[in-house]
């Protein structure tokens, strides 16, 4: 057996979400980041502010960059309407990198579906939704189920509403506190998720630091979701649960090396081992 067959790199999502806060200038930055740090897709969030915020919450005053606002003149001031995603869109097309969003509605969902994207995604929020997921599922893309604040029985109906409409789709293991203590990622169920519902699997993270990403990889995660972020320190409930630009680099060259290092799995004697070993052994040279 052939182990860098194995290790095939995997796909690269770059989450940005809410770190936009609203910019396209912004949006395009994280965007150009991405890219020059070989992530294979972008994406973005996209809700309609009305329904999804709940009504106990919409009037409660948040501090924000554009003043003492509500809570849902918050959500509306950072959400992107439909002619600034064909932007985005548009850019992600120039530069060659894939784009698509997560919705949180079903309004939103048909509103995005004229876009074409490749690909859908569930937030971990919306997987206890079932008319939502039937309704992704119908649209046959290949879509990413992130498996933060649920249960087993919760999965076990997601997978169920796939594979009726025999749509593909990707476990995303994923705990859902940003940022994630480490201690509780409990990586040992991306290689469960795989053997117990016999489809892809993959690792969505909200951690500070990158190795855990790695120990996914090396789990049989075969696609990796990180949320990105141009600095930290920025403004935004997201932003220190994302990777930076050197934490993004550390992440995309450590899993280009892993095929290379893995090998083939065959004991060679190099040529190059020969000549050192003519040196060191010295019992070998008094024959």
């Amino acid at each position: 057996m052939k182990f860098s067959n194995l290790y095939t790199p995997p796909f690269l999502i770059a989450e940005i979400g809410i770190n936009h806060n609203g910019s396209m200038r912004l949006a395009k930055e994280l965007i150009i980041l991405a890219k020059k740090k070989n992530f294979d897709a972008v994406k973005i969030q996209k809700r309609e502010p009305d329904i999804c915020v709940p009504e106990y919450q919409k009037n409660i005053i948040r501090e924000t960059p554009w003043g003492e606002i509500t809570y849902l003149n918050y959500k509306k001031k950072i959400e992107f309407n439909i002619n600034q995603v064909q932007e985005l869109k548009n850019f992600c097309k120039k530069i060659g990198i894939d784009f698509f969003v997560s919705c949180w509605d079903i309004e939103s969902l048909k509103k995005m579906k004229n876009f074409n994207f490749k690909y859908n995604k569930i937030p971990s929020a919306m997987i206890t939704n079932l008319d939502f997921l039937n309704q992704v599922a119908s649209q046959k893309k290949k879509t990413f189920i992130s498996t933060g604040m649920c249960n087993l029985k919760d999965i076990k109906k997601a997978v169920q509403i796939f594979k009726k409409n025999k749509c593909k789709f990707v476990l995303l293991h994923c705990v859902s506190l940003y940022p994630c203590d480490e201690k509780k990622l409990n990586l040992s169920l991306i290689p469960f998720y795989k053997n117990k519902f016999k489809c892809e699997v993959g690792y969505s993270g909200h951690e500070t630091s990158v190795s855990p990403s790695i120990t996914a990889y090396m789990l049989g995660a075969q696609v990796i979701e990180r949320h990105i972020t141009l600095d930290r320190s920025m403004w935004g409930t997201d932003q220190a649960a994302s990777l930076s630009s050197e934490g993004m680099t550390v992440l995309t060259n450590i899993l280009k090396k892993i095929p290379t290092t893995i090998g083939n799995g065959k004991k060679i004697f190099l040529n190059d081992e020969k000549k050192i070993a003519q040196k060191m052994r010295y019992w070998i040279m008094k024959r």
